[in-house]
């Protein structure tokens, strides 16, 4: 038995979830998301003591199905709370003559590279960027993700000195340098 799946998923008001068949559609203050269906999966939306909720339940017992069971509805939770109250990630970025800024749809880095790096933002994604944070915020976490990890992929934090684009929060595991170690074994 799925612990994620077979738990009622909350729908909180001014929130819509429709199981069609094939997919679900949620939508929301914050927009409107569509996902498929995955196999031995199937949703029900009920109203349940004036409390709407939706509920997965799969239709076969084996390991797959199981599986699904539980991916399916944390999909639908993450869904449901994408578009009402969004998802948010921040970036820091950390060296001297790092710096990012928002131009249009695209994100301007300079990373200490010869040129400017432009970073395309997909469609639903909004980037602020106030002193050397990044905020990055959609309605879809899996994308909100996914844009974090690719703009953070520019330029990871390397550990002698700590430069590089990090999540804000983000423990940097620092080495100690040549001279630092050499120090160490004379001693």
């Amino acid at each position: 038995m799925s612990k994620i799946g077979k738990k009622p998923i909350a729908i909180p008001e001014g929130v819509a979830v429709e199981a069609k068949v094939g997919f679900v559609q949620v939508k929301g203050k914050g927009g409107e998301l569509k996902f498929p269906v995955l196999p031995y999966c199937s949703v029900a939306v009920q109203d349940v003591a004036g409390v709407k909720e939706a509920r997965v339940s799969i239709m076969s017992a084996d390991r797959q199905a199981r599986a699904n069971w539980g991916t399916m509805a944390a999909l639908i939770r993450n869904a449901v709370l994408g578009v009402h109250a969004g998802y948010e990630k921040k970036l820091q970025l950390e060296g001297i003559g790092y710096r990012a800024s928002v131009e249009g749809k695209n994100v301007v880095l300079a990373l200490g590279f010869s040129h400017p790096v432009n970073f395309p933002l997909p469609e639903g994604i909004v980037a602020t960027v106030t002193k050397n944070i990044i905020s990055i915020s959609g309605i879809s976490k899996e994308i909100v993700g996914k844009v974090a990890a690719d703009i953070r992929k520019l330029k990871k934090p390397e550990p002698y000195q700590g430069k590089g684009i990090r999540y804000v929060g983000e423990f940097v595991r620092r080495k100690a340098g040549k001279k630092a170690a050499a120090a160490g074994a004379k001693a």
